[in-house]
């Protein structure tokens, strides 16, 4: 892929209003699904102090929305300083509308797409100014070339992240765009703050202190509210798609509800 120049800086407007794009190619995977929905909700409820950041994926990253020859879409997405509900309502991520890249993205591996996670996927990220590339293989490396590993942009190219490992077997990288560890724990995805030591895993308690805000908002109280309850109608539209599994639904409504009671 061709290296592209963008913005740095996000575009206030809203474009919302314009045509959603479409929908990429799915294939159903439950252990790559599971994978997805343990990073969206671990940091749905850690980042829920914060309403500029946008926690979604599984749709269309492109630099031009008109331009279909861009095919990635990225597992799951991390971006600051924007705005998530126009973003959610355009059904996918165009930088030159949003006017930056995402800051963080990570793929779950899957037995479809392994092997272009880390080769195809990984010189694409960079070309579009990714600021770090992070994946996650909970079958500890079969489909990727490694548990965990992730990538943090130097100039033009990647460069990888040092990847330590606990004297418990805890796979982590640190990754400065979270300011988070990120682990491989026994094929479990888990979030570390490293300065207190506390960590957080899909089907168990979160122990994560959340940061302090760092984006101070200068609306009404009522306005607050009102963008409280279309960031939660927004995580219900950027959820991944229901898998079959009756219990996966009800994992995924109980730890929504839990989310949202400890933002309350």
């Amino acid at each position: 892929m061709t290296t592209q120049r963008v913005l740095t800086q996000p575009h206030t407007g809203d474009y919302s209003h314009l045509e959603p794009l479409p929908d990429p190619p799915r294939e159903p995977d439950m252990q790559q699904n599971v994978g997805i929905y343990a990073f969206r909700s671990l940091l749905w409820a850690y980042f829920a102090h914060r309403y500029d950041v946008l926690i979604a994926g599984g749709d269309y990253l492109r630099h031009e929305a008109t331009n279909n020859a861009e095919r990635l879409a990225p597992d799951c997405v991390v971006t600051f300083g924007v705005n998530p509900s126009t973003i959610v309502e355009r059904n996918g991520y165009v930088i030159s509308e949003v006017g930056k890249p995402p800051d963080f993205v990570l793929e779950v591996a899957s037995r479809s797409t392994g092997r272009r996670d880390y080769t195809v996927k990984r010189d694409g990220y960079a070309g579009y100014d990714v600021r770090e590339y992070w994946r996650f293989d909970h079958t500890g490396g079969r489909f990727h070339a490694a548990p965990i590993a992730g990538d943090t942009l130097a100039g033009d190219v990647y460069e990888p992240v040092e990847i330590h490992e606990d004297i418990e077997g805890i796979l982590w990288g640190h990754s400065v765009v979270l300011g988070l560890d990120v682990c491989w724990d026994d094929g479990q995805l888990r979030f570390r703050d490293p300065q207190t030591g506390s960590s957080c895993a899909h089907g168990r308690n979160c122990r994560l202190r959340r940061k302090q805000p760092i984006f101070q908002t200068k609306m009404s109280a009522p306005a607050v509210r009102k963008q409280r309850r279309e960031l939660r109608r927004n995580e219900r539209l950027a959820s991944p798609p229901k898998p079959a599994s009756q219990s996966w639904r009800q994992n995924y409504a109980g730890c929504k509800a839990n989310s949202e009671k400890a933002d309350r």
